[in-house]
Protein backbone atom coordinates (compact mmCIF):
# COMPACT_ATOMS: atom_id res chain seq x y z
CA UNK A 1 0.00 0.00 0.00
CA UNK A 2 2.81 2.40 -0.12
CA UNK A 3 2.42 2.64 -3.52
CA UNK A 4 -0.96 4.81 -3.01
CA UNK A 5 0.87 6.81 -0.55
CA UNK A 6 4.19 7.63 -3.02
CA UNK A 7 1.46 8.42 -5.82
CA UNK A 8 -0.18 10.87 -3.63
CA UNK A 9 2.77 12.36 -2.51
CA UNK A 10 4.30 12.88 -6.09
CA UNK A 11 3.80 16.74 -6.98
CA UNK A 12 4.59 16.57 -10.98
CA UNK A 13 1.46 14.04 -11.28
CA UNK A 14 -0.50 16.28 -9.17
CA UNK A 15 1.23 19.56 -11.18
CA UNK A 16 0.01 17.56 -14.09
CA UNK A 17 -3.16 17.14 -13.25
CA UNK A 18 -4.04 20.19 -11.76
CA UNK A 19 -2.94 21.23 -15.70
CA UNK A 20 -5.41 19.20 -17.73
CA UNK A 21 -8.10 20.24 -14.94
CA UNK A 22 -7.73 24.06 -15.54
CA UNK A 23 -7.51 23.29 -19.46
CA UNK A 24 -10.63 21.44 -19.79
CA UNK A 25 -12.30 23.91 -17.51
CA UNK A 26 -11.14 26.88 -19.57
CA UNK A 27 -12.77 25.04 -22.83
CA UNK A 28 -16.64 25.09 -20.68
CA UNK A 29 -15.37 28.59 -20.04
CA UNK A 30 -14.65 29.62 -23.17
CA UNK A 31 -17.48 28.44 -24.84
CA UNK A 32 -19.87 30.09 -22.22
CA UNK A 33 -18.39 32.95 -23.12
CA UNK A 34 -19.00 32.90 -26.71
CA UNK A 35 -21.96 30.66 -27.20
CA UNK A 36 -23.78 31.65 -24.09
CA UNK A 37 -24.40 28.42 -23.26
CA UNK A 38 -22.84 26.15 -20.33
CA UNK A 39 -21.79 23.02 -22.52
CA UNK A 40 -20.38 20.40 -19.13
CA UNK A 41 -19.53 17.71 -22.65
CA UNK A 42 -16.95 20.26 -23.31
CA UNK A 43 -15.02 19.49 -19.42
CA UNK A 44 -14.46 15.94 -21.05
CA UNK A 45 -13.90 16.22 -24.92
CA UNK A 46 -10.70 16.21 -26.86
CA UNK A 47 -9.80 19.61 -28.97
CA UNK A 48 -10.75 22.61 -28.34
CA UNK A 49 -8.80 25.99 -26.64
CA UNK A 50 -6.65 25.60 -25.17
CA UNK A 51 -5.20 22.22 -25.89
CA UNK A 52 -5.17 20.01 -22.42
CA UNK A 53 -2.80 17.13 -23.78
CA UNK A 54 -0.14 20.39 -24.29
CA UNK A 55 -1.01 21.81 -20.74
CA UNK A 56 -0.58 18.48 -19.64
CA UNK A 57 2.54 17.39 -21.26
CA UNK A 58 4.29 20.57 -20.82
CA UNK A 59 3.58 20.79 -17.24
CA UNK A 60 5.03 17.61 -16.91
CA UNK A 61 8.08 18.48 -18.64
CA UNK A 62 8.71 21.89 -16.99
CA UNK A 63 8.10 20.19 -13.20
CA UNK A 64 10.83 17.86 -14.25
CA UNK A 65 13.11 20.46 -15.47
CA UNK A 66 12.23 22.48 -12.27
CA UNK A 67 12.90 19.71 -9.87
CA UNK A 68 15.81 17.82 -11.78
CA UNK A 69 17.45 20.23 -13.70
CA UNK A 70 17.19 20.75 -17.43
CA UNK A 71 19.82 18.74 -18.41
CA UNK A 72 18.58 15.88 -16.66
CA UNK A 73 17.99 13.16 -18.49
CA UNK A 74 14.21 12.85 -17.04
CA UNK A 75 13.50 16.25 -18.78
CA UNK A 76 15.27 15.07 -22.42
CA UNK A 77 12.87 12.05 -22.48
CA UNK A 78 10.17 14.40 -21.19
CA UNK A 79 10.56 16.84 -23.89
CA UNK A 80 10.82 14.18 -26.53
CA UNK A 81 7.06 12.78 -25.25
CA UNK A 82 5.69 16.37 -25.44
CA UNK A 83 7.09 17.63 -29.04
CA UNK A 84 5.45 14.39 -30.12
CA UNK A 85 2.20 14.87 -28.42
CA UNK A 86 1.87 18.39 -29.46
CA UNK A 87 2.92 17.10 -32.90
CA UNK A 88 -0.04 14.85 -32.93
CA UNK A 89 -2.44 17.17 -31.82
CA UNK A 90 -1.98 20.17 -34.02
CA UNK A 91 -1.21 17.78 -37.01
CA UNK A 92 -2.56 14.04 -37.41
CA UNK A 93 -5.55 14.43 -35.06
CA UNK A 94 -6.17 17.99 -36.83
CA UNK A 95 -6.69 16.04 -39.93
CA UNK A 96 -8.49 13.36 -38.62
CA UNK A 97 -10.88 15.52 -37.43
CA UNK A 98 -11.56 17.39 -40.87
CA UNK A 99 -11.41 13.62 -42.63
CA UNK A 100 -14.60 13.15 -40.64
CA UNK A 101 -16.16 16.42 -41.23
CA UNK A 102 -15.82 15.06 -44.98
CA UNK A 103 -16.97 11.47 -44.54
CA UNK A 104 -20.27 13.10 -42.52
CA UNK A 105 -20.66 15.27 -45.58
CA UNK A 106 -20.27 12.87 -47.45
CA UNK A 107 -22.82 10.76 -45.71
CA UNK A 108 -25.60 13.71 -45.73
CA UNK A 109 -25.18 14.03 -49.30
CA UNK A 110 -25.39 10.14 -50.30
CA UNK A 111 -28.58 10.01 -47.74
CA UNK A 112 -27.83 6.04 -48.03
CA UNK A 113 -30.91 4.57 -45.54
CA UNK A 114 -28.14 2.01 -44.69
CA UNK A 115 -25.85 4.54 -43.23
CA UNK A 116 -27.25 5.86 -39.77
CA UNK A 117 -26.87 9.67 -39.43
CA UNK A 118 -26.90 9.44 -35.84
CA UNK A 119 -23.73 7.27 -35.81
CA UNK A 120 -21.72 10.17 -37.15
CA UNK A 121 -17.86 10.59 -36.86
CA UNK A 122 -16.46 12.93 -33.95
CA UNK A 123 -15.02 15.98 -36.12
CA UNK A 124 -12.99 17.58 -33.51
CA UNK A 125 -10.26 15.75 -32.69
CA UNK A 126 -7.60 17.84 -32.98
CA UNK A 127 -5.71 21.24 -32.22
CA UNK A 128 -5.01 24.46 -34.52
CA UNK A 129 -1.83 25.48 -33.27
CA UNK A 130 -2.82 28.52 -31.73
CA UNK A 131 -4.97 25.98 -29.47
CA UNK A 132 -1.85 23.84 -28.58
CA UNK A 133 0.93 27.05 -28.33
CA UNK A 134 -2.17 28.16 -25.62
CA UNK A 135 -1.77 24.65 -23.40
CA UNK A 136 1.51 24.43 -23.73
CA UNK A 137 1.99 28.46 -22.05
CA UNK A 138 -0.69 27.21 -19.49
CA UNK A 139 1.18 24.17 -18.94
CA UNK A 140 4.35 26.41 -18.42
CA UNK A 141 2.93 28.74 -15.78
CA UNK A 142 0.91 25.71 -14.08
CA UNK A 143 4.64 23.77 -13.37
CA UNK A 144 6.19 27.04 -12.40
CA UNK A 145 3.34 27.99 -10.00
CA UNK A 146 4.46 24.42 -8.45
CA UNK A 147 7.70 24.37 -8.63
CA UNK A 148 9.02 27.81 -8.43
CA UNK A 149 10.32 30.33 -11.24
Amino acid sequence: MDYIKQISNNNILWAAIVSWFVAQSLKVLITLIYSHKLDLKKFFASGGMPSSHSSFVVTLTVSIGQLYGYDHVLFAIAAVFSFIVMYDAANVRLEAGKQAALINQIIEVLEDPNLNPEERLKEILGHTPLQVLAGGILGILVALAFFGA
